[in-house]
């Protein structure tokens, strides 16, 4: 089932590319290349792409010039792990709400509301890694997105997530409380009957393979560290995944599902929690992508504080990956393993992504890094290596603007007032926000 019409009714307000050259000038340019700035910085536009870049290009005679002041000019940041079908509140039951009783036209006009929030939030690309029942949503807004008939980032999306009966990605086999006699899209047992949800997912659009190879802090029956898939059930999807040539992305908290995942040859894993030295060292050497959801402990923190109400059996497993995947972070800046970025946006509020870069620089990444996590890094793993993550000629012009200079002070992210995609702008402020003291 695909995402019904009435997503295709939204009305979106932005320009199409502009018929005339843009060319993009502030004060510096971020290049994600090698991790510096370029002063001043200027990006030449011409269509949905970029034409030139760098200090001494020049504005064409008939170019429309467009000076954003004491600014850094950065490529349209990427998140490589969302739900756009999910915004979790302080109240727990509103899950239930969510997954059981809102219709799909519903749920589709939501998801389509939150990618444009992420959007104007400077994140011009996105990796939707479902839900547990999609209704291929993701992937209809992909289409819908590409159309210019809604507005959003540009959606890698997986469909329906995979994974065991009763496992985190069946999280319709039980609510707190609520035996449901139904199971999630994507769930089977097997490496046959998993190679078979493989091949549905991707007949029905997707472009990315989800799976669950552990337990999940929100599924209230299961331990958040436990292995839920067999090493020749991991082996059959990614073989089948790669054989159709789709990537996989491995929901993995616990260290022995996790290296089951990197021994098959999974392209990434997200959250990681419970990694030890020896799953780092082996991500590091097959060149496996951790992308790493950390900024999701402060979240929680936050709503606990506001009141909120958990299940005490998911109240335990957030305390659990709280400091855990902190420390498994740093540790695996530590060991060299290629980092990622990725949220989990859907479990927080949409549009609050860029919060976890100053996390990442907290823990001891640098600034650029981890920038460059959500530029050079993600778009390498969601094969679009060419076409964006760098501002550089040829590429797609996903162009966003940071008041004052980010190496500096990387919450610059979080205040994005100018915002280009494919050579559309989406969001242009009157004024630049001042930067912070």
């Amino acid at each position: 089932m695909l995402a019904p019409s009435a997503l295709l009714l939204l009305v979106v307000s932005a320009a199409a590319p502009a018929e005339r050259p843009v060319l993009l000038t502030a004060a510096r340019m971020f290049d994600s290349r090698g991790g510096t700035l370029v002063t001043p910085g200027r990006v030449l536009v011409r269509g949905e792409r970029i034409e030139a870049v760098g200090p001494k290009t020049a504005a064409p005679a008939d170019a429309q010039v467009v000076d954003l002041g004491d600014a850094t000019l950065l490529p349209g940041l990427i998140d490589a792990h969302v739900h756009l079908r999910l915004e979790l509140t302080d109240n727990y039951q509103d899950y239930d709400l969510e997954a059981l009783q809102k219709t799909v036209p519903e749920l589709a006009l939501e998801a389509a509301e939150r990618a444009r929030r992420t959007l104007r939030a400077g994140f011009t690309t996105v990796r939707d890694v479902g839900n547990e029942r999609e209704y291929f949503i993701n992937v209809g807004l992909r289409r819908a997105i590409q159309k210019g008939v809604a507005e959003g980032p540009r959606v890698i999306a997986s469909g329906p997530q995979l994974g065991a009966t009763g496992g985190h990605c069946d999280i319709m086999g039980f609510r707190e409380g609520v035996l449901v006699q139904d199971r999630g899209e994507g769930v089977a047992d097997g490496p046959d009957a998993l190679r078979e949800r493989v091949r549905w997912v991707v007949k029905n659009g997707a472009d990315v393979i989800k799976v669950c190879a552990t337990g999940g802090v929100l599924s209230a029956g299961d331990d958040v560290d436990t292995s839920q898939l067999t090493q020749a059930e991991l082996d059959a999807v990614v073989e089948e995944a790669h054989a159709l040539r789709r990537k996989v992305a491995v929901h993995a908290h616990g260290n022995t599902g996790a290296k089951r995942a990197i021994r098959a040859g999974a392209d990434s894993i997200e959250h990681g929690t419970f990694l030890d030295d020896e799953a780092l060292t082996l991500m590091r050497q097959k060149g496996v992508v951790l992308v790493p959801t950390i900024f999701l402990d402060r979240v929680r923190q936050e709503q606990l504080q506001r009141g909120a109400q958990f299940p005490p059996k998911v109240l335990q497993k957030m305390k659990q990956v709280g400091q855990t995947g902190r420390d498994m972070f740093r540790r695996a800046i530590q060991r060299g393993v290629k980092i990622g970025f990725g949220t989990d946006a859907g479990v927080f509020k949409h549009g609050r992504n860029a919060e976890q870069l100053a996390l990442f620089v907290e823990l001891g990444m640098s600034p650029a890094d981890a920038l460059r996590t959500a530029t050079t890094v993600d778009a390498e793993l969601l094969g679009l290596g060419s076409e964006v993550g760098v501002l550089e000629a040829g590429r797609r012009a996903d162009v966003i603007a940071v008041p004052g200079d980010p190496l500096r002070d990387i919450t610059a992210v979080q205040r994005v007032f100018f915002v280009m995609k494919d050579g559309r702008i989406y969001r242009q402020d009157a004024a630049a926000p001042a930067p912070k003291p």
